[in-house]
Order: structure tokens, then C-alpha cells, then sequence
């Protein structure tokens, strides 16, 4: 039997450590802890699916909280029951020990207490994911409502780029003498060309 972990985080600014530190006290090899920065939305990230191809019968397969697998709710529950029947491996939840897999196999009523705290907590996991949008969404609404504008700033061109970008519209300079005067490079300089044609149009 083959004992790994798996810890993930929604964004690359968020940090591992705690996750990890907790596998190794529980004796997972480093190697064997495969981590994710990305969204719990649904289950195509890189290194689980690499953990899931390494998973084999009476493997175990340990994770900090059930929102760490994922956060919608159906997908988690399809998922938990491919990784146990399916595949034949054990799930551990560090944080709700009643999550065990291994403790349920001979015993009916562990084996549906398990079930029920599974269905609840993925049910958690997804509602809070929910609010979260919902409330990213009421704040950016707020924001508009404010006046307050989202995404890049509209570039200001330079008097010198756009006297360069007019000689070379009206084909009075040749492209190199326009990007050796602008040092930029080609794809740069056409790309704010058919920005500048585009406001003029």
C-alpha cells in the first residue's frame, strides 16, 4: 500500500505550507505530495490528475479538508466515489477524521455516517464558492456603480509615436526607420497601429 497526499490552493498567491507540513507529520514522503495553485471549480489540474493516474488499489489517499479535493458539490462526490470504487484506493481527510474510508470498510453504519458527512461538508464546500462569486460579483457591481473602471488603462500615445505612426500610415517612412525611431518591435508597433486606425475609423 501507497500513502500520498494532495493540497491545493484557488490562487498562486496563496500559500502550501500548511497543507504540506501536515503530510509530512502524518509520515507522506515529499514525493509523493502533489500540489495544485488553482481553482476548486472541477478536477482538470495538472498535478491531480498525475496523482490520480498513480493511485492503485489499497492505495490511501490523504487531503487536508474536503473544499481542498474541490467546491462543486456533485463533482466531488463522483469524484470520491471513482477514487473508492472505481479504483479501489482509501481517502483520509485530515480535518474530519469521520471521513476514513478505511475505518468503514467493515462496519454498515460507519460506512453511512461517512456518507452523510461527505454529502454535507462537498455541500458546504460548493455554497461557499457560490457566495464567494456572488459577492465578488455585488462588488464589482458597487465598484461600477461608483464610477470605478476595470481592465487596462486606454494606453496615451506619445506626440512622437503618433507623428511616426502618421509617416508611416501615409507611407512617407519605411517600417525600420519607424520601429528604429520608436525602439519597439514589429508586432508591438503594429498592434498599436490597428489600435490607432480603429479610434480614427
Amino acid at each position: 500500500m501507497d500513502q500520498y497526499a494532495y493540497a491545493r490552493v484557488s490562487s498562486r498567491d496563496q500559500n502550501l505550507t500548511r497543507q504540506i507540513s501536515a503530510f509530512l507529520e502524518f509520515g507522506i514522503l515529499r514525493n509523493r505530495i502533489y500540489c495544485d495553485k488553482k481553482s476548486g471549480k472541477d478536477f482538470e489540474r495538472t498535478q491531480y490528475r498525475r496523482l490520480i493516474r498513480k493511485l492503485k488499489a489499497g492505495d490511501l489517499l490523504v487531503i487536508q479538508s474536503i473544499d481542498r479535493l474541490g467546491r462543486n458539490y456533485e463533482a466531488i462526490i463522483a469524484e470520491w466515489s471513482r477514487i473508492t470504487g472505481q479504483i479501489g484506493a482509501d481517502i483520509l481527510v485530515l480535518d474530519m477524521p469521520l471521513l476514513d474510508t478505511r475505518a468503514s470498510d467493515d462496519s454498515l453504519v460507519g460506512k453511512f455516517i461517512s456518507d452523510i458527512v461527505l454529502q454535507i461538508l462537498s455541500f458546504v464546500a460548493q455554497n461557499e464558492r457560490e457566495n464567494i462569486r456572488s459577492r465578488q460579483a455585488e462588488g464589482i457591481r458597487s465598484a461600477k456603480e461608483k464610477g470605478i473602471r476595470f481592465g487596462r488603462p486606454s494606453r496615451v500615445y506619445s506626440e512622437l509615436f503618433l507623428s511616426v505612426a502618421a509617416d508611416y500610415i501615409h507611407k512617407r517612412i519605411p517600417l525600420r526607420r519607424a520601429l528604429a525611431t520608436l525602439e519597439i518591435g514589429q508586432a508591438n508597433f503594429y498592434y498599436h497601429i490597428r489600435k490607432l486606425r480603429k479610434k480614427i475609423s
